[in-house]
């Protein structure tokens, strides 16, 4: 099948794939009675896939997509009654009147376009994270989602734990003062993979044109599918967009960022193809009614500042700095230091209301209840500062203007929004 959009697709939506203007469909959202199933097609059904597609098992599965069928195959079977495509695309040209709301849990780089063209025909969307593969891919998905008005929700699934709550109630209620700095980290070394040796036919199961998407052509390789994607920057965002979304969401949702003003980055040798093993880069988010200005920093490795402070095998990934004291935040556990300070503290009491589950909470947006906790609206700028973060080791510092979407720097600018394979253009 070809690449572009069929010409009745883009009657229908008016996306036109490789039109120099972007014209977006009129529809709007119809939310479905409170009692009523929704239906519901799932784009990329292996992998993280199946954990969201087993959410969705009490809804009318009408559709399953994916490019490679033998990954898919348990998904197939699991849901006879739903129709099977490999495309994107067509499932919504031939299906578009009997589809509600749609998942999508393909790599990084395959994000972006059926998240815009289901949004632009008023559908619901669950989208794995992070949001996009660039920066404005993300600020355009926040704003069409806004613009159509249909219920959003970004794979932050650990938003719901109750040691993230009991952390941002801890942090809200002036704990430590007022926080001046985050310093934020995941760890491991993955990243650097092998340069591919073997370029063999791809597997007759797998669709590599349609998984290569708006990515620049390349011969098929074990070294990029299934997984290993992640770790190349035509495809993944590296372990920040692997991570960075799950981790940075608690100062974001403490400290209500939104987007920062500088970036700079460092670590190793930057690679034109691959993710590096380590990374450290800064963020600053200048001052608001609510808040001072602070300064986020995002490590792929351990943060020196642990070692510098004295904290040892610290209880979480998350170290805020405050006037008054610090706190160390995870997805398990919330510390307050220094320990005697804290011997007497009470947690404060909770105000954040409990979730309903996940992708509970974005059904219910779907039929037309309240706003699911990770909208687009609040993790469109999260998703962005972690590419951001990106950028800035790629390109080094350079200052943000997030109104207009422009960097300082044409190297940092350069990559803001990557071209797109011919076919792909939006």
């Amino acid at each position: 099948m070809s690449t572009a959009i069929s010409r009745r697709t883009a009657i229908k939506s008016t996306l036109a794939l490789g039109a120099s203007i972007n014209l977006c469909a009129v529809a709007s959202a119809q939310k479905p009675k409170t009692s009523d199933k929704l239906n519901v097609a799932v784009i990329g059904v292996g992998g993280q896939g199946k954990g969201n597609l087993n959410a969705m098992s009490k809804e009318n599965v009408v559709a399953l997509c994916d490019v490679d069928s033998v990954r898919a195959g348990d998904a197939f079977d699991r849901f006879p009654q739903a129709r099977r495509f490999q495309d994107f695309r067509e499932m919504f040209d031939r299906m578009e009147k009997e589809i509600d709301a749609v998942v999508i849990s393909t790599p990084d780089h395959t994000h972006f376009h059926p998240a815009h063209l289901a949004i632009s025909l008023g559908k619901h969307v669950y989208l794995e994270k992070p949001m996009g593969h660039s920066v404005w891919e993300v600020r355009e998905l926040t704003r069409l989602a806004a613009e159509k008005n249909v219920a959003t929700q970004l794979g932050v699934q650990r938003h719901t734990l109750k040691s993230i709550r009991d952390a941002v109630e801890i942090i809200r209620a002036g704990a430590i003062g007022e926080v001046k700095e985050v310093h934020s980290w995941v760890g491991g070394q993955r990243g650097m993979p092998a340069m591919p040796k073997e370029f063999p036919t791809p597997p007759e199961s797998l669709n590599w044109d349609l998984w290569l998407g708006p990515a620049a052509e390349r011969p098929y390789a074990k070294d990029y599918c299934p997984y290993n994607w992640r770790f190349w920057w035509d495809f993944g965002t590296g372990e920040a967009g692997n991570w960075g979304c799950h981790i940075l969401d608690i100062p974001f949702w403490a400290l209500g960022l939104t987007y920062p003003t500088r970036v700079t980055g460092n670590g190793p040798e930057v690679d034109a193809q691959r993710t590096p093993k380590s990374m450290h880069t800064t963020m600053d988010f200048p001052a608001t009614d609510d808040r001072r200005a602070v300064q986020l920093h995002w490590y792929h490795g351990t943060p020196p500042i642990l070692a510098e402070l004295g904290i040892i095998k610290p209880k979480g990934n998350n170290l805020f700095i405050g006037t008054q004291g610090m706190l160390v935040a995870g997805f398990e556990t919330v510390q307050l230091l220094p320990t005697d300070q804290f011997v007497d503290f009470k947690t404060p009491s909770p105000t954040i209301p409990r979730s309903p589950g996940f992708h509970t909470e974005w059904l219910n947006a779907c039929r037309g209840g309240e706003k699911a906790s990770c909208d687009f609206s609040y993790s469109g700028p999260l998703t962005e500062a972690v590419l951001l973060g990106n950028v800035g080791y790629r390109a080094g510092a350079f200052d943000w203007d997030s109104t207009t979407l422009k960097a300082s720097t044409p190297e940092a600018q350069a990559l803001i929004k990557p071209p797109y394979r011919k076919g792909w253009e939006v």
